[in-house]
């Protein structure tokens, strides 16, 4: 009877932890998206303000609290849909503007305050690094994706190219290779190889860094390519060793 016990809460426990990976990460995502849909429309404020000078339009037609000329703090659902999509054309129109002379210098000037504030510079600039490397249409400081020998012979870790440093007489390149660690892939190690030792990975910068994130459980797009070079690794260290 008791070892019927053990087998019943053995399989409920089972269970309860298959359904939890499967509602986990819709519960995470929704969770997520209402967190940024709630910042959103805590900026309605700002976002909103220009609408309080249209004719006929009075503030309790966009807060449901609003009083004596005041708005409140909640406002109409198709006013909070407005106040997103205004965003959305203000982020786009700002996107348009730093394609041009006088953007880039607005946005090198944030980016020169931003990196000279003590401790939030370090932030904002390993965000906006891993950032650009998901979005950036231009090519980021991570240009390829590889496998190298590290931390010690017979292991091997995923990491980007990020500059040839020189050639040797014989015109092989020596490359530095940020290996970052997991799942933050904002540290990590930088090392400095000999091309011959550096195994090509024929994935994208944003799928290695997908790959690195997840802990390597998100497969990339070209698995069956990135299988074949583990294999091919996995069997020149087996036929070294033998």
């Amino acid at each position: 009877m008791i070892e019927k016990k053990k087998t019943l809460f053995g399989r409920g426990r089972r269970n309860f932890f298959t359904g939890l990976a499967v509602v986990l990460p819709v519960i995470i995502s929704i969770g997520i998206a209402l967190w940024l849909f709630n910042k959103a429309v805590d900026v309605s404020d700002i976002l909103l303000y220009p609408f309080r000078f249209f004719p006929g339009l009075d503030l309790g037609d966009i807060w449901k609290d609003a009083t004596n000329g005041n708005p409140g703090t909640e406002l109409f659902w198709w006013w909070e849909v407005v106040a997103i999509l205004e965003a959305v054309i203000l982020t786009g129109l700002l996107g348009f503007i730093t394609r041009y002379y006088i953007g880039k210098k607005i946005v090198q000037l944030v980016d020169y305050i931003m990196l000279k504030v003590p401790l939030l510079g370090k932030i904002y600039g390993t965000i906006k690094q891993v950032n650009q490397a998901f979005t950036s249409e231009k090519k980021s400081s991570f240009k390829q994706v590889v496998m190298v020998e590290f931390p010690r012979k017979g292991l091997y870790s995923v990491g980007f190219v990020t500059a040839e440093q020189v050639k040797t007489d014989s015109g092989e390149s020596i490359i530095s290779i940020f290996v970052p660690t997991t799942p933050n892939p904002t540290t990590g190690f930088l090392l400095v190889l000999p091309e011959s030792k550096v195994v090509l990975l024929d994935m994208s910068v944003a799928d290695g860094i997908k790959y690195i994130v997840s802990l390597g459980a998100v497969a990339p797009e070209n698995a069956g390519g990135i299988q074949a070079a583990f294999k091919a690794e996995a069997e020149r260290m087996l036929s070294e060793d033998g």
